[in-house]
């Protein structure tokens, strides 16, 4: 059961010892006075009394004026009396026949009651919908900084049992020819070979680097499934293959003097 809120019920209880003490002063009115009423008073006058000791008077002038626009009578106006007596008053309400606004009611015709509040809880079924969002702090920032942790600890022991592949000491007076970076510069290396220094080292490298800072903001759909991410899949393909045929060319393709050779005729120059 919906409960009541606290000042609606004292308010109702208030209205209620209002309208018990109203109806005990008009019983005891009726029966001190009872010739109070002229002898040459009919029932309408009575009722007429009665009711305007009951009904509020805007309510009142609000009849008037309704019965003097029909034409003055009842049934010409088309309206309904209903008369109700109640502890020796009688009070009576006009209610037209036909459609209109009742006599009686609110600002803009509204004849509703406020019987009770009632909490949203009570009616509501909200159900949460599951997402697949997570705050970056702790859940992410944990999680990266204990996997950090566990990289620095392999690497650590890793390099202290096994030995880098080190080659002999330089030589000042022979330079090994050809002359390649590690592996993974070996795609710079290539460009390099092909364009301008200030170009191939800074403007394609710095163009590919702020192309995938720039690929989430552009790709913003949530889904994980590949067949919904075509545009992400496609930067990440053609940056890998882009890198990855530049280190194959520079690892595999150039002898001595950095130049294009195939490696099934002059074999491979390079050591890892």
């Amino acid at each position: 059961m919906t409960e009541i809120p606290e000042h609606l019920r004292k308010r109702a209880e208030e209205a209620r010892q209002k309208a018990e003490a109203a109806k005990g002063g008009a019983s005891a009115a009726a029966g001190s006075e009872p010739a109070a009423t002229p002898p040459e008073s009919t029932p309408a006058e009575s009722t007429s009394s009665g009711a305007e000791s009951r009904i509020p008077a805007h309510l009142l002038e609000r009849s008037r004026a309704a019965k003097a626009g029909g034409g003055g009578g009842d049934a010409a106006a088309g309206t309904s009396v209903a008369t109700t007596t109640s502890g020796g008053g009688v009070a009576t309400a006009v209610a037209p026949a036909t459609g209109g606004v009742p006599v009686g009611a609110g600002p803009g015709g509204h004849t509703q009651r406020l019987l009770t509040v009632v909490k949203a809880g009570s009616i509501q079924d909200v159900k949460a919908t599951p997402i697949d969002k997570v705050h970056v702090w702790p859940h992410l920032l944990v999680a990266e900084f204990v996997a950090s942790l566990v990289c620095t600890a392999f690497l650590l022991i890793f390099s202290a049992v096994v030995n880098a592949p080190l080659l002999q000491l330089a030589n000042i007076n022979r330079t090994p020819n050809p002359s390649k970076a590690p592996w993974y510069f070996l795609g710079l290396q290539e460009l390099l070979t092909m364009f301008h220094p200030m170009v191939a080292g800074v403007t394609i490298p710095g163009m590919g680097i702020f192309a995938l800072m720039l690929a989430p903001y552009i790709d913003r759909n949530p889904s994980h499934k590949p067949e919904d991410r075509k545009f992400a899949i496609s930067i990440f393909t053609i940056f890998l293959m882009f890198w990855a045929v530049l280190v194959i060319i520079g690892s595999f393709f150039r002898g001595p003097g950095f130049n294009f050779v195939f490696p099934w005729r002059a074999g491979i120059f390079f050591d890892l």
